[in-house]
């Protein structure tokens, strides 16, 4: 079998590929908002119809207790082949606000390149090219089943938490049994600079409330005299970080798995513009954080306390001289490779009680369990296939990646006991998760020759 020939079959179905994909980037399948339930099972049901029709022989809808996700497999041709599950969503964010949209999100258009639409990267489009790969290698190479068993799972509620995908996983574990699991969720440093990434953040939260006096008081007869709620919430928030920029909760880094030289070194080696980042960042005036590790480092692989918002006493216009009653704070933790949410959830219960004044206090509240972070060595036999595979698709070499964000990955890798494997071709210029989302038709058409390729450079590098 010849590149050249995969290629030319890529090209060949590239028209039939795009108008597929615009159909089922028509459906709303919102799934944060109850009113497009239907709709998200009508993607379900679309999707699974396309499967079918693309040749595999196992294809089903997969009930939750929420919305529907999609379940297909590709045995293959050798009964002792290793087996692979491709990870993706068919749901979608919010279109709001509509009048920031220059067309409708869900009749996508063609912009040249670019194909525009809610979906269209996130996720459905990066979805949508292992199909055309798959048909691409077995006409390439006139084989009537991958050279490893495919296993495509596709769910429906990644976008509004996954509530329900660690049971679905526990429920079809046999089935979903495999040696590595295919991540197409995420995005490349640039189109001219292909990436993998090897690791994603998790996340956990909290809100704490510092309880003083039964009610506001008279800060000239009370004040200096009774604790004041929101001084000690001041000196609290102070504490959460040294004059290092490390967090100073007890225990904090003790699981962090720290960077490899080599992980920096290739790091250092992507054209980052600091300055013009910084002024994406809402005009920042400075970068800031951890000390010892550079910008992108800080965002990729180091853990992170952030107070999201406090608040307590008058707020209103004109002065109100009060000892106020309570005060409160927001605070979210971003971990990384090695931490447990559970864990730093303890640590932080412990911390504020600690460092409570007499006379206050203290409650701490937590969303849940929190979002545990995931990560790929990448010295890993999947991660050097997958980068083998995507160097031939690209042409050059590949570099590597994290991302700040966080999704039910952790749970893919611990629930099915297989090793993560990052490949999707999204871009941070795809306006994901706001109006005017798009791809680029070209790079869904390398993640198809990449994902050609991969199944080969797995099928030797997993036995």
């Amino acid at each position: 079998m010849r590149v050249n020939d995969i290629v030319a079959h890529i090209q060949a179905g590239r028209d039939r590929f795009v108008a597929d994909l615009k159909e089922w980037l028509a459906i709303p399948s919102v799934s944060g908002d109850p009113a497009h339930a239907g709709d998200v099972r009508k993607s379900a049901e679309w999707l699974a119809g396309h499967l079918r029709n693309e040749g595999f022989p196992a294809v089903e809808i997969w009930e939750t207790p929420g919305l529907p996700a999609v379940y297909a497999e590709w045995p293959a041709e050798d009964p002792d082949a290793p087996a692979v599950v491709v990870y993706g969503h068919h749901d979608v964010q919010p279109v709001e606000p509509l009048t920031e949209w220059d067309t409708d999100p869900f009749m996508p258009v063609e912009k040249g390149d670019r194909l525009v639409g809610r979906g269209a990267s996130d996720d459905k489009g990066q979805v949508f090219f292992h199909t055309l790969g798959i048909r691409a290698l077995l006409a390439a190479s006139g084989r009537q089943a991958p050279p490893v068993t495919i296993k495509l799972l596709v769910e429906g509620e990644e976008e509004s938490g996954s509530v329900h995908f660690a049971d679905l996983l526990r429920e079809h574990r046999e089935r979903l049994a495999c040696d590595a699991v295919v991540i197409s969720d995420t995005t490349m440093w640039a189109a001219d600079v292909p990436s993998m990434c090897t690791g994603m953040r998790g996340l956990t939260d909290a809100e704490v409330t510092l309880r003083g006096p039964s009610t506001d008081l008279h800060s000239g007869s009370f004040g200096g005299a009774v604790p004041n709620p929101l001084h000690a919430m001041a000196e609290l928030l102070a504490g959460l970080h040294d004059a290092d920029g490390r967090v100073t909760l007890p225990g904090f880094y003790d699981d962090v798995v720290p960077l490899t030289d080599e992980e920096r070194a290739l790091f250092a080696r992507l054209p980052f513009d600091e300055e013009a980042w910084l002024r994406a960042a809402g005009d920042s005036r400075a970068a800031h954080g951890e000390k010892g590790y550079s910008t992108l480092e800080r965002i990729w692989a180091r853990p992170t306390a952030e107070i999201n918002g406090m608040w307590g006493g008058h707020t209103g216009p004109g002065g109100k001289t009060i000892v106020p009653r309570d005060a409160h704070a927001k605070i979210s933790f971003r971990l990384v490779a090695g931490q447990d949410p559970g864990k730093v959830q303890e640590a932080f219960r412990q911390w504020v009680a600690e460092r409570t004044p007499p006379g206050v206090e203290a409650e701490v509240r937590l969303s849940g369990g929190g979002v545990r972070p995931c990560f790929s060595p990448i010295d890993s036999a999947g991660v050097k296939a997958a980068r083998r595979a995507m160097e031939r698709a690209f042409g050059t070499e590949v570099l590597f990646t994290r991302e700040g964000g966080s999704g039910p990955e952790a749970d893919l890798a611990d629930i099915l006991g297989a090793p993560l494997v990052f490949v999707a071709v999204g871009l941070n210029g795809d306006r994901i998760h706001a109006p005017n989302e798009k791809v680029e038709i070209p790079l869904l058409l390398k993640g198809a020759e990449a994902a050609a390729y991969l199944w080969e450079e797995l099928a030797t590098a997993l036995r």
